[in-house]
């Protein structure tokens, strides 16, 4: 991970679909009704259940709104992080992008959310995967058409 501000990227960012904040919130009101219940067993032991369903809701709401993928001269890029020792940008290079595909099914469809995958051409551990993506089919059709013109330009300049 590289910078820790948060980029102003060339090109198209794009960021986290609202789908993906529905799992902490159901695990946030399964932690809510148990430490509710446990309040009648000892009140403590339910407070501090609540307490800490609420702390983990706000650290998974917050990591997932930082998480931003975006594009620039030199690559695509993702963003994210809320701690200090969290926060930064990993990606790929367009010299190694291989492509972008996207995963399409019903729900992805219907609520223009997908999983988005930037393959490396070299090395799949380097490649980037980002589930629940908003507008994440534009986001493969902008980082395809921008990948092929850069290696248009590339080849140009070699031929020069």
């Amino acid at each position: 991970m590289g910078s820790q501000q948060q980029p102003v990227g060339i090109g198209q960012r794009y960021t986290v679909s609202w789908v993906a904040y529905v799992r902490p919130a159901i695990v946030f009101l399964i932690m809510f009704g148990i430490g509710y219940v446990l309040i009648d067993v000892n009140g403590w032991l339910g407070g501090i259940f609540m307490a800490f369903g609420l702390g983990l809701l706000i650290v998974q709401v917050l990591t997932i709104h930082s998480v931003a993928l975006y594009t620039d001269d030199q690559g695509v890029w993702v963003y994210s992080g809320i701690f200090p020792w969290s926060k930064g940008t990993s990606g790929v290079k367009w010299r190694d992008v291989e492509d972008a595909v996207y995963f399409p099914n019903f729900l992805g469809w219907l609520l223009k959310s997908y999983t988005v995958r930037i393959g490396h051409r070299f090395t799949k551990s380097s490649e980037i995967v980002l589930p629940h993506i908003a507008r994440g089919h534009d986001a493969v059709m902008h980082i395809n058409d921008f990948h092929r013109k850069v290696l248009t330009a590339n080849s140009m300049d070699g031929m020069v």
